[in-house]
């Protein structure tokens, strides 16, 4: 019995020892990103001397440094830790490991809001982005909505969720390219923007924000590990022998899961196939454990699309590829490759 709580012990030194390794090797590496770009006023060795106070900016030099890199790093970081602990929290809390925002649909129901948002040229207290926020939020409350309907009903299967998603990832795509034909040139941009998915759009206020909100949600996330923890062990009866209530921790994960991705897509767009890869990087590292699994995620997420960003906007400079492009190039492949896992398990 001792052998066995000593390994155990063993283990989470080494997960956690390693989960705070990777967030050493991500925020450098969000350092190092900064230092990448198609400016000759600004190179990697000047980056890092302004960064660790061995040069002062000059003008143009602060402009790139402060305006234009620095959101995109702290976005990419927030948003990617987002997007990877709402996909983990949803897979954990149904069932199944090919569900994620995308996959469900949430995604596409707040890039859905989104969109009527911009066409409608709607704002609140003068502020396009809040109208934007708020309908992003609302449509991917709509989708959440279905999916605890869909779950309430005994003869649904873990795949089901993935079709329903499938089926409302098509229809909030037929409805934004129907409302194209009646926006103008500049809606036309902005719904461009939010089909392709990029991290250039935030500033550096609004970067910090999404950054705040995250942190703020991210103590939620680490407490509902227990009750995930307890459905993956023995599914809802068992968690229901332990005092978890099944029905309401899955209504309350799937709302925490969808706020996170509806704030960052409000900002960003459509970023796909992150919130399904980051989740399974981090079990093959850490495995199932959603103490460590959860923050382990969000790091792995936030170091994804931080190099997805990177070889984007650097790989055939000065043209800067959207980072939703890179994560699907990379996703896609990832995605057929679990299915096929998957079924040859089945």
């Amino acid at each position: 019995m001792e052998g066995v709580a000593k390994a155990y012990l063993d283990g989470q030194r080494q997960r956690t020892f390693f989960l705070l390794m990777a967030s050493l090797m991500t925020a450098l590496g969000a350092v190092l990103a900064m230092g990448f770009g198609s400016s000759d006023d600004l190179s990697m060795r000047t980056t890092l001397g302004i960064l660790f106070g061995f040069q002062s900016p000059e003008g143009l030099q602060r402009e790139i440094l402060i305006n234009l890199r620095l959101p995109r790093v702290l976005i990419a970081l927030a948003g990617g830790a987002a997007l990877a602990m709402a996909g983990t929290m949803m897979q954990g809390v149904l069932g199944n490991p090919l569900v994620s925002p995308l996959t469900l649909g949430v995604a596409s129901g707040a890039g859905l809001g989104a969109a009527l948002a911009i066409v409608l040229d709607v704002a609140i207290f003068g502020a396009p982005e809040l109208a934007i926020l708020g309908n992003a939020f609302i449509f991917a409350m709509l989708v959440v909505a279905i999916i605890i309907k869909l779950g309430d009903m005994s003869n649904v299967t873990s795949e089901s969720y993935i079709l329903v998603g499938i089926a409302i990832t098509f229809i909030a795509g037929a409805v934004v390219q129907t409302m194209q034909y009646f926006a103008t040139d500049a809606q036309i941009s902005q719904l461009t923007h939010w089909s392709f998915g990029s991290l250039s759009r935030p500033d550096l206020q609004q970067a910090s924000l999404i950054g705040l909100f995250v942190l703020a949600l991210l103590p939620s996330g680490l407490r509902a590990a227990w009750d995930l923890n307890t459905l993956a062990v023995g599914g809802d009866d068992f968690a229901a022998s332990t005092g978890v209530d099944p029905r309401s921790t899955r209504r309350s994960i799937l709302i925490l899961s969808a706020t996170l991705t509806a704030v960052v897509i409000a900002f960003t767009g459509i970023i796909g196939f992150l919130g399904l890869v980051a989740p399974h990087i981090a079990r093959i590292l850490v495995g199932n454990d959603y103490r460590v699994l959860i923050p382990t995620s969000a790091v792995m997420g936030a170091a994804v699309l931080l190099v997805a960003d990177t070889i984007g906007r650097t790989l055939f400079a000065p043209v800067v590829l959207p980072v939703g492009v890179m994560l699907s190039v990379l996703g896609g492949p990832f995605f057929l490759y679990l299915l096929l896992m998957r079924r040859q398990s089945a």
